[in-house]
C-alpha cells in the first residue's frame, strides 16, 4: 500500500535553485492524498543550500560530506525508510517538478508498478535557439522513451530494499539501481506524464550527467536526424 511518499533530493551547491525546486515539490505534494515528507541531502555543500532548504515547511535537511550523488541518494532514502516511507520519489535540486508529478507516480504505483521511470526536459531558457530546435526534433511529445533520470524516478520501498538500494557511485547511480531492480523482478513502467524540467546547464555536477548529454550528445544526435 502506497501510504507515505517521501521525496529525496540530493543537492550540492544549489543555493540558486533549491527554493524553486522545493516550491514545485510542495505544489505536487498538495495534489495527493498521502503524507509527503521531503528529504534534502546537502552533500558536500560550500554554499547556503542547507540553510535555504530548512526554511521550507516539511523539509528535513541531511548534511553529508561525501560529494557523491549515489551516496547522497542512498543516505536520503535510508532516512526516509526509517521514517516509514512506502514510495521513494527522487528528483534533483536543479529541477522543478510539475503539479501532476506525484499523482503520476501514485497512479502507476497503485496500478501495479514497482518502479516509475519518468521523463525530463531541459529548461529551454537555458538553451540556445538551435539547441531547443534539436531537442524538439529528437523527442516526440508524449512518448515514453524509458531513459533513466534521477530527476524523475520512483520506486516502492519493498522493491528498493530487495534490489539493495542506491550505492555510492559518483554518477549513473540511477541506471545502476534500475538495472538491479529489473534483475530482481520489479515491475518497471516508463511514462511521459509528469515530465520534470531540469537545468539546461552545460557543465554539471558529474562528468557524465545530463549536462554532458546537452553539451555533447544532443548536437551529435540531431546531426543524424536532419529536418525532413
Amino acid at each position: 500500500m502506497t501510504s507515505r511518499v517521501a521525496v529525496v533530493v540530493p543537492a550540492r551547491d544549489e543555493a540558486e535553485r533549491i527554493d524553486a525546486c522545493l516550491a514545485s515539490i510542495a505544489v505536487a505534494a498538495s495534489r495527493v492524498d498521502v503524507s509527503v515528507p521531503i528529504v534534502v541531502v546537502a552533500d558536500g555543500c560550500l554554499d547556503d543550500t542547507a540553510a535555504r532548504a530548512r526554511r521550507h515547511p516539511g523539509v528535513t535537511v541531511l548534511e553529508t560530506p561525501g560529494s557523491n550523488v549515489g551516496g547522497a541518494r542512498a543516505a536520503g532514502c535510508r532516512l526516509a525508510l526509517r521514517r516509514g516511507a512506502t514510495w521513494l520519489a527522487s528528483t534533483d535540486a536543479d529541477s522543478n517538478v510539475p503539479a501532476d508529478w506525484l499523482t503520476t507516480h501514485l497512479d502507476l504505483a497503485r496500478a501495479g508498478a514497482d518502479v516509475v521511470i519518468g521523463a525530463v526536459h531541459p529548461r529551454f531558457a537555458d538553451l540556445s535557439a538551435d539547441e531547443v530546435e534539436w531537442w524538439h526534433r529528437t523527442h516526440d511529445d508524449g512518448q515514453a522513451l524509458g531513459n533513466i533520470h534521477g530527476a524523475n524516478l520512483g520506486v516502492a520501498a519493498p522493491a528498493y530494499r530487495r534490489a539493495g538500494g542506491y550505492v555510492a557511485l559518483p554518477e549513473h547511480e540511477d541506471t545502476d539501481l534500475v538495472r538491479r531492480l529489473r534483475l530482481s523482478g520489479a515491475v518497471v513502467v516508463a511514462t511521459a506524464r509528469g515530465m520534470v524540467e531540469t537545468s539546461g546547464r552545460h557543465v554539471g555536477r558529474t562528468p557524465g550527467g545530463y549536462a554532458r548529454y546537452l553539451r555533447d550528445d544532443l548536437p551529435r544526435i540531431a546531426a543524424v536526424n536532419p529536418v525532413t
